[in-house]
């Protein structure tokens, strides 16, 4: 199942510095891992915001929802997520 992700992030401020660099160390391994795994088969920054859009190949709805659950960042997270299933024009590009 695909899906298109839109996760924009908002860390505090007032984070304690070793902490901040911990869990975006985190966030950076997660991520990494999920892409080698061909999960997260695509991954951009918006330009200007703290925020990627992203699509994401899963066997299934539970899959995704426990993905993003285990984001290192989910706690400073505004996300969306939207199903998406194969357009008939499409030249059949993943």
């Amino acid at each position: 199942m695909l899906f298109h992700v839109t996760m924009d992030v908002a860390i505090p401020h007032d984070l304690d510095a070793g902490e901040r660099v911990d869990v975006l160390a985190r966030e950076k391994a997660y991520s990494r891992d999920l892409q080698a795994q061909g999960k997260w088969i695509h991954l951009w920054r918006v330009v200007g915001r703290y925020s990627n859009v992203s699509i994401f190949d899963v066997e299934s709805s539970d899959e995704m929802h426990g993905i993003l659950w285990n984001l290192p960042l989910f706690e400073y997270m505004t996300i969306r997520v939207t199903p998406l299933c194969r357009h008939p024009s499409a030249l059949g590009v993943r």
